[in-house]
Formats: structure tokens, sequence, C-alpha cells
């Protein structure tokens, strides 16, 4: 049994913010924001162990948003090690403030200045951002600390491997005495524990640990998805898949009512199941489930705390996690008691991130998909049809024979044979004939354990992969840079012989690096932001 765990109600948040975590979806806090709100509410300085992924950004976010004035100029500061999670973070807490008209601003390299000066001058409440481009605004007078009242530091050891110490704390040493001080890392290094010591008064420690993760007899596959197609998406994946039970996940609610309210229409056996609902609705819905009344249900993770149903042959993510350790538990409802099971999930472009944040969680890569075509999907169902109708056919048919022998007297056997395959078919749902985008090529990330540290450089990594690999250089997407790694987006197609190239890659950089100069480590880290 699942131990209850505190609810934001619970919490003692202002109405506007309770409104948004509502409109959000936000149903039950995850681990680190039960154990980070409450302190941070309190005022608390906190250093918190979590991976990304978790939560944190909600869990530094909320009492920020709880304890601000708005329109009363920057009175919070965030400092991210990548321009991309800044701009997620900064996303993220807009959302959250929305009802209190907040602006939360991401400042990074590689946008235009004159664009940060013009939002700076509308006076957001709160800054997110890179440290290089951060220092940058303090030294021209257009970002002030002096009135700060909050500065976080989100994923601490991650700007440590990048170089950005000594701008950290040139950073710290420039905001107010009397602030709050929040510090997430997914280690704690001793010169995380070092800065903490320096810049922030008897910090409380957070530790989340990762579940154990049980997904080994789950199998497990995505499909990369046009956010505007998702439900004709999950349709043409259930026409092709026919999955005897299933769940699926919603973040939402709304959603979850919305998703069930279109396969219901389309006929398919599904009924939703989350937090607004009575517990003798759920006991009505469950009991139905059960009895294979319905083999599909529609939830949220909230709803699914604690189902225990033995036969679910598919999970299905409509909506990707926000926290790895929610998909853990979520995949965790198939594949039970020493079955298989299939996990698939909806990613939209966007999102791409998210799903590799979950693949390190549970170290192991989930299978990219090509989706099917409607003739796959239609040839599915006809191959469905007669097997149907085979698994009807007994030995001793009684009077079925004596009818049957009849019709073929008077009608076509063809035409008798195409009326029972329509008879049954009319028992089907609705087929997804909608022409749904297929995103070409599925890319994948492909990491090397070498990176600015051992003179990595985008323009030289990419020369070197056109030269031994049959990629062009338009296909080679982001290059993430870091201290000791690199991460390599390419097409999936072309994931085996950029492995291959990369080891030769990596070994000639290991090899020449006692002759490279170690120079310019944190020059290169601010440009990268």
């Amino acid at each position: 049994m699942e131990t209850p765990i505190m609810t934001f109600q619970e919490m003692g948040l202002k109405p506007t913010i309770l409104r948004m975590i509502e409109n959000k979806g936000f149903e039950l806090p995850t681990p680190i924001q039960v154990e980070a709100i409450p302190p941070g509410l309190a005022g608390e300085d906190i250093m918190g162990q979590a991976k990304t992924g978790t939560g944190k950004t909600a869990a530094f976010g909320i009492p920020i948003l709880n304890g601000l004035s708005p329109q009363q100029g920057l009175q919070a500061l965030v400092v991210c090690p990548t321009r991309e999670l800044a701009v997620q973070v900064a996303e993220e807490i807009s959302s959250l403030g929305q009802g209190m008209r907040v602006k939360a601003l991401p400042i990074y390299g590689g946008q235009s200045i004159d664009v940060q000066l013009r939002a700076l001058r509308r006076r957001p409440e709160i800054v997110v951002a890179t440290p290089g481009r951060l220092l940058d605004h303090i030294s021209r007078g257009t970002i002030d600390l002096s009135r700060l009242d909050y500065v976080v530091l989100d994923e601490a050891d991650e700007m440590l491997d990048m170089g950005f110490l000594p701008d950290i704390e040139r950073i710290l040493g420039l905001c107010p005495q009397e602030r709050q001080t929040m510090l997430f890392s997914a280690t704690l290094v001793p010169e995380i524990r070092e800065l903490a010591r320096t810049f922030m008064k008897n910090p409380q420690l957070i530790v989340i640990a990762s579940p154990e993760l049980t997904v080994s007899l789950t199998e497990q596959h995505y499909y990369e998805v046009n956010p505007r197609q998702k439900v004709e998406t999950i349709c043409r994946i259930i026409d092709v898949e026919h999955p005897q039970v299933s769940l699926i996940f919603c973040r939402t609610k709304k959603g979850a009512d919305a998703l069930n309210r279109v396969l219901n229409s389309r006929g398919y056996a599904a009924d939703s199941l989350h937090g607004d609902m009575s517990q003798r609705e759920r006991d009505h819905v469950m009991d139905r489930f059960r009895s294979g009344n319905i083999s599909i249900l529609v939830a949220t993770d909230l709803a699914a705390r604690g189902l225990d149903v033995e036969m679910v042959s598919h999970v299905f993510n409509f909506d990707i996690p926000d926290d790895p350790d929610s998909y853990v538990h979520r995949i965790g409802r198939t594949g039970r008691a020493g079955r298989d099971g299939m996990a698939i999930t909806l990613v939209e472009p966007s999102q791409i991130r998210q799903l590799r944040i979950i693949e390190r969680h549970i170290g192991k890569k989930i299978k990219h998909q090509i989706l099917p075509s409607m003739q796959v999907a239609i040839e599915r169902r006809q191959q469905m049809l007669v097997n149907r109708l085979l698994e009807t056919a007994e030995p001793e048919m009684g009077m079925y024979n004596d009818m049957a022998a009849e019709l073929l007297q008077n009608y076509d056997a063809q035409f008798l044979l195409a009326a029972a395959l329509k008879v049954l078919a009319s028992d089907s749902p609705e087929l997804e004939t909608a022409e749904v985008e297929t995103i070409r090529p599925g890319t994948s990330h492909v990491e090397i354990p070498v990176g600015r540290f051992q003179g990595v450089h985008p323009r030289r990594l990419v020369d070197f992969l056109v030269a031994h690999t049959g990629i062009s250089p338009r296909l080679v997407g982001d290059i993430d840079i870091q201290g000791n790694s690199t991460l390599v987006e390419i097409p999936t197609d072309y994931v085996d012989q950029i492995y291959a190239a990369l080891g030769q890659y990596e070994s000639s950089l290991r090899s020449n690096k006692r002759k490279r100069i170690p120079t310019g480590r944190r020059t290169a880290g601010r440009r990268a932001n």
C-alpha cells in the first residue's frame, strides 16, 4: 500500500498559486516538491540533491511565486548551466505565475542583446540566466542584483563541470547578504558543499533517492508526433497494436476526460479515471475495467496510485511525464507477474530532451518507431476479422451448418462471407483514416565521453563526422559540449556509423590530450551559453 503524501492544498499556498497548479494538472507534489516547498515557504536556505526532471523547477518556483510582489521589479534570480534549461525554467515559472501576471525572463548567450535589453526594461520579477550572459549584463549595468530576495542555483554540478565555479562565486558575491538561497544538484560533490558553506545560511539538506527501477520485462517504444495530431496518432497505434487491456496516461484530468470522449465516439471501449471522481465512481469504473467491459482506461498519475490490475498488456503515455520516476511508476503497470508488457510514449519534438532525461534515469534507450501507415492499419484490421471468424468456427456448428447450406443455395459464397466479416467489423472501433504526419527522420542523441576539457570543438567534430561517415553537415543537429562529455543529435539511421566514427574520434583526442594547451575552458563555457 502506497504511503499518502502531502497535497499542495496543505502547504498554505496563495489561492492564485493553487489555481495555477490545478490548471497545469499537478495533482500531487513530487517527492522533491514535498520536501522543498515547505522550508522554501518558511524562508530557509535549501541544498537539494535530485536528478533533472524530478519537478525541481516547481520545488523552488512555487515558494518564490508565493513570496514575491508583482510589478515591483527584479526580486529573484535563477542561474542555469545551459540556454535550453534557462528557457525551460522560465517558461515553467511563467506558467505557474500566469494568474499573478509575473514575468520570468530567460537571459542567455546566442540571443540578441538588444532583444534582452528591451525585455529587461519591462522590469521582470524573475530572471533565469546562464552565467556568462548574466555577468555581461551586470557589467553593462542592465541587471542589478542589489534588491534580490531569492537566488537559485539549478543543476549546480553541471555548472561546475562546465567551468563556471568562479563565475558562480562572483555572482553570489554581488547578491545581497539578506536573501534566500536554494541550490539543486544531481550530486553533492565537495566543491558544491564548500559553495554552500560559503554562500548559504544553515541550508536544509534534502536528498531524494531514486526508486528501484523494475522495467526489465517491459518493451519500450516512442513515437515522435505532431502536437496537433496526438489523438489521431494514438488511435492509429491502437488500431495496429490492438491491445487486449491498456492504460493511457494523461497529464491532466481535463485531458483524460477529453481523450476518453474521443475514444468512445470512435467505438473504443474506454473510460476515464481521475482525482475529481468520487470513490463510488472510481469503483464503478474499475469494476467495468476488471470485468472486461472496457479495455482502455484513460487515467492521470494520481488516479493510478495504488492501481492493481494484473492483465494490462500496454501502457500508453499520451503525455510524456514531467518526472522520470512517474515514467517508471506508469510503465510498471504492465509486464507484471513475469509477463511481457509494452510501453509506448508519444513525444512532441520539443520534448526530446525530457525523453533523454528519462532514458538516462532508467539506464536504457527507448526505441524510436515510425508511425504505421493507414494501409498497415487496414491490413491488421482485416487479419483481426479473419482471426475472429476462424476462432468462432467449431467442428460441430449445429443449426448454423444447416443455415449456411440453405444460404449457399440462394446466394454467392463470397457475398455471404463478406457480409459475415462486415457484421464482425460493425462491433470494432472506427479506423483512424486521417493522414497522420510522420516525423522523419527519427533522431537520436549519441554521447561520447570527451568534451570541452579534452578539446572538442563543434566545427571540427562536424568535419570529422562528414569525412568518416556518409552523413552530410546539414543532418548533424544540436551539439551539446559539456566538461567531459558531448551529445550529438543525428538521424537514427546513422547511429551505427556515427558510433564507429566517434570511437576513433575519442581515441585521437585522448592520444593528443597532452599536446593540447588547456586554455579557454571558462571562456568556451560562456560562449556555449
